[in-house]
């Protein structure tokens, strides 16, 4: 079968499987460099708390995007007075969420000592500071563990944790997600369900949960958990990130959210013409289509009630359709052209 073929069917079972939800936010990583509207590099090689051995940076030796996925490398090379580098991104001041579904799609490096995470800490952490500003752990993994970990962090008279483990291999790409309400916070693995804690009406102190967060990717070496790199670990050691999306329930989406998640475009995959459908609410103002190397190949401004695209002039293969309404809210969707 043909690799668009099997492409196109997944982006078909993939919309069922999040027929509650809709996208108010993502990183496809389709751009060549950091997403600066969305993104920022946390700077520095202070221990992190954990007694962490990395400086992260944001040299492109530590962070880049290629082929539409991001790449955390970790490197052993002596910066500062760190014998590691690595790199670590972060929403904080970009983009908060309260509640919804928080979801990306990773692989893991392994080796003695390395820690990758995908979590998300308290907006008002600069406020309350850790752990009351709370912290939900929505992937970790460290060393070469056949599991990862999902944890929850919050201040109940000191500090307190809770969380689950689900077995897999993750050094192939899995997808992690939470799904985060009032009442509780599930974590997935795969779209599997593994943990799940209570937090109605902030029982057993966890009110941090009832808070916008901001979102983390990083890749620490060495700390209090995982210990530290021995002479069995490779590096560069590299955290592939083929995206991140946050979800909002259809009934608590705005309606612009909403009907900017509810955007599909079809044919899918197409030989030159496509029709945006399900755009009513939205006032689409341009498009833009980007190749897996990050190069734009064509954007235009769309006309009022314009529904209809002509890309007979791009190359087969698959790029990204960035789609933004007047609001200046985007979504992007991968596309097939054969």
């Amino acid at each position: 079968m043909k690799k668009s073929i099997l492409f196109a069917a997944f982006l078909v079972l993939h919309s069922i499987s999040h027929a509650q939800w809709v996208v108010v936010w993502s990183d496809e990583f389709e751009s060549a460099t950091l997403d600066e509207s969305k993104w920022k590099f946390d700077i520095g090689g202070n221990g992190w708390g954990n007694n962490e051995a990395q400086f992260y940076t944001d040299s492109p030796t530590n962070f880049s995007i290629s082929g539409g996925e991001a790449t955390i490398t970790a490197r052993e090379e002596q910066f500062t007075t760190n014998d590691y580098t690595s790199s670590k991104i972060l929403s904080k001041g970009l983009f908060d969420v309260k509640f919804g579904k928080i979801e990306a799609r990773i692989k893991c490096p392994m080796g003695k000592g390395l820690w990758p995470a995908f979590w998300m800490l308290g907006a008002n952490i600069s406020q309350v500071s850790w752990p009351a500003c709370g912290e939900i752990d929505v992937m970790e993994h460290i060393n070469n563990d056949p599991k990862i970990n999902g944890t929850a962090h919050w201040d109940n008279v000191g500090h307190v944790y809770m969380g689950g483990i689900s077995t897999l291999d993750a050094s192939e790409y899995h997808i992690y997600a939470v799904e985060w309400t009032s009442t509780n916070i599930k974590w997935f693995a795969d779209g599997n369900l593994y943990y799940q804690l209570n937090i109605n009406n902030g029982i057993n102190g966890t009110n941090e949960f009832q808070l916008p967060f901001y979102l983390i990717l990083n890749l620490a070496v060495g700390g209090d958990w995982p210990g530290y790199p021995d002479a069995t670990t490779v590096f560069p050691a590299e955290m592939k990130i083929d995206y991140v999306r946050v979800y909002k329930d259809q009934s608590e989406a705005s309606i612009v959210e909403s009907e900017l998640g509810k955007i599909s475009v079809s044919p899918n995959p197409t030989s030159g013409k496509l029709t945006i459908e399900n755009f009513s609410q939205n006032k689409l103002k341009s498009y833009q289509v980007i190749g897996l190397d990050g190069k734009l190949k064509q954007s235009e401004k769309l006309e009022i009630n314009q529904n209809e695209i002509d890309l007979s002039t791009i190359e087969n293969g698959i790029y990204f359709l960035k789609l933004t309404n007047e609001f200046n809210q985007e979504i992007t969707q991968k596309i097939i052209i054969q």
